[in-house]
């Protein structure tokens, strides 16, 4: 079994150093191209968290793997919303920003309801896959022209604060220097997570021969837990500083991105299908727990500790489900 542990313990290790280190190399590069710091915040440190979905389901989709490719994406946003989000609200209630919810959950009930249809009626193209990721680069335009007309917050922004609550030297301003260095940590950054990536895998097809399940099982849990888990963490320490509202913005923006950005850009360079079982159970049930999730922080702009319980104990119950 330990050849079988090690690539998978392996590789999302190196998917969490190597995403930190190209989200790191790339901020401090455009800090010095002069980016904003709104654009900084809404695009690099916003996808940096969500990097090592976004290779993992690559690398499975080009390995033909669809079942973890797709698993990933699918599992993520429901470990996101049930287990992140209600992890969250125990350790402190989830306040919720009136943008939040009015623009930017609205927003990832809609892409996870087009994703979901999707699944089911058509296979995951390259057009399929450009149409995403042209509404996410419709959608992040909107936000950043919204924020810079009048800042109030909201999900993208606060995925971003929420990494810098994590990192603060994240946040912090570098002194100027060559650019060149920052390439280079940007460089080795992707390098480590497409190693990382190809690992994690490879150990999840091993894994699910080993225990005879199907990789969509293995996609769905193990890889999809273990490549959120900078959302986790970044979550439960904005929860630890009573930074509720921020802990919400993080998963709804993650979701936003896992849709939109790593389910399209899957379809555009590794075209395929997405599992009938993800299509007929998980993809709706992702759709539920979205609206689960906008309805709690309706009732009273806020998720309570005993929402928080809800929420954990429906994945330790989808998880029961999953697993034979």
């Amino acid at each position: 079994m330990l050849d079988t542990w090690v690539p998978l313990i392996a590789g999302l290790a190196l998917l969490v150093i190597g995403g930190e280190l190209l989200v790191r190399g790339a901020v401090q590069a455009a800090e010095r191209f002069g980016i904003s710091p709104l654009v900084i915040g809404l695009t690099l440190v916003g996808f940096g968290t969500s990097m090592p979905e976004l290779v993992t389901s690559v690398q499975a989709g080009l390995s033909g793997s669809p079942g973890i490719a797709y698993g990933n994406i699918v599992g993520s946003n429901i470990a996101n919303i049930l287990l992140i989000a209600g992890v969250s609200a125990l350790i402190c209630p989830v306040i919720v920003a009136h943008s939040a919810l009015r623009r930017d959950a609205m927003a990832m009930l809609l892409a996870t309801v087009v994703f979901a249809a999707l699944a089911l009626l058509v296979a995951m193209g390259r057009i399929v896959g450009a149409a995403l990721l042209a509404v996410l680069v419709l959608y992040l335009v909107f936000v950043i022209r919204q924020e810079r007309s009048g800042p109030e917050g909201g999900a993208l922004l606060d995925k971003s604060l929420a990494l810098a609550g994590a990192d603060p030297d994240l946040a912090a301003p570098h002194p100027a220097r060559t650019v060149a260095i920052p390439l280079l940590i940007t460089l080795a950054g992707l390098v480590i997570v497409v190693a990382g990536g190809a690992l994690l895998v490879d150990g999840a097809v091993a894994l699910a021969r080993g225990f005879g399940v199907s990789e969509t099982v293995i996609g769905l849990t193990i890889v999809a837990v273990g490549t959120s888990m900078p959302e986790l963490v970044t979550s439960v320490i904005a929860a630890l500083k009573r930074q509720g509202d921020v802990a919400f913005g993080n998963v709804v923006g993650s979701n936003i991105y896992n849709i939109l950005g790593i389910g399209g850009t899957t379809a555009l360079i590794a075209p395929s299908q997405v599992p009938s079982g993800i299509a007929a159970f998980d993809a709706p049930l992702m759709v539920g727990v979205s609206v689960l999730l906008v309805v709690f922080a309706a009732t009273g702009l806020r998720i309570a500790r005993r929402e928080g319980v809800v929420l954990v104990a429906g994945y330790a119950a989808y998880l029961w489900i999953l697993w034979p």
